[in-house]
């Protein structure tokens, strides 16, 4: 496509440029020796770096307006999905087609208020976006079949793992007894994050955008 930038074809067409990717990743894992031996454990690494480097393409997109290298990381997360779909597949476990066709289904059942009235009839033009997440969580935990949330995943940064703790708690009307004079960092921290949540502002964003401020 002549004057397109490197990477960059016709618009349109995605169904196809991905089946072609699934083609390559498939060959790669035929003839690759390195791609040979890779499993889901030994791949954990890379999906945790690319995730960090699209969050900050993101950070820099943001603050330039320029999102060319959010382009690319996306391709570099996208990646690691295919890699593992084409892995499941060769155990016969799944492939990538289950893993959007599920993907798909979960949108369209916990968004009853587009694709559907809600259980309680309401539409989309009925609901703000706290109402929308509540109808979120309620689908979940009716899909999962559970009286209380999963267990959230440890590894979550320190902040966003408070923010999710938080807004569970609030959801069970449990009250959050806070200390922000407390002599324990931790104790502050907590309280700035509840603070945070009152104001609206993600905690976890705010200190990144903090950070690079002075960066």
């Amino acid at each position: 496509m002549p004057g397109a930038p490197e990477g960059e074809g016709p618009a349109g067409g995605s169904g196809d440029a991905l089946a072609e990717f699934v083609t390559v990743m498939r060959r790669l894992r035929a003839e690759c020796p390195w791609k040979q031996e890779q499993t889901h454990r030994s791949l954990q690494r890379y999906l945790v770096e690319e995730t960090y480097e699209t969050l900050e393409a993101i950070d820099v997109g943001a603050a330039s307006g320029e999102w060319r290298h959010l382009r690319e990381e996306l391709g570099d997360l996208l990646l690691q999905v295919v890699f593992h779909a084409v892995i499941a597949e060769e155990g016969g476990e799944f492939d990538l087609e289950q893993v959007a066709r599920g993907i798909t289904a979960k949108m369209i059942r916990r968004n009853p208020h587009v694709f559907g009235a809600g259980a309680r009839g309401e539409t989309a033009g009925e609901l703000d976006a706290d109402a929308v997440n509540d109808l979120w969580q309620e689908a979940k935990a009716a899909e999962k079949g559970a009286t209380s949330p999963s267990p959230l995943p440890p590894g979550l940064p320190a902040l966003l793992y408070a923010d999710k703790t938080l807004d569970r708690w609030e959801r069970a009307g449990r009250p959050v007894e806070i200390d922000p004079e407390s002599p324990e960092l931790g104790e502050r921290l907590l309280a700035l994050a509840v603070e945070a949540r009152a104001a609206g502002v993600d905690a976890e964003q705010a200190l990144r955008d903090a950070v690079r401020r002075r960066g």
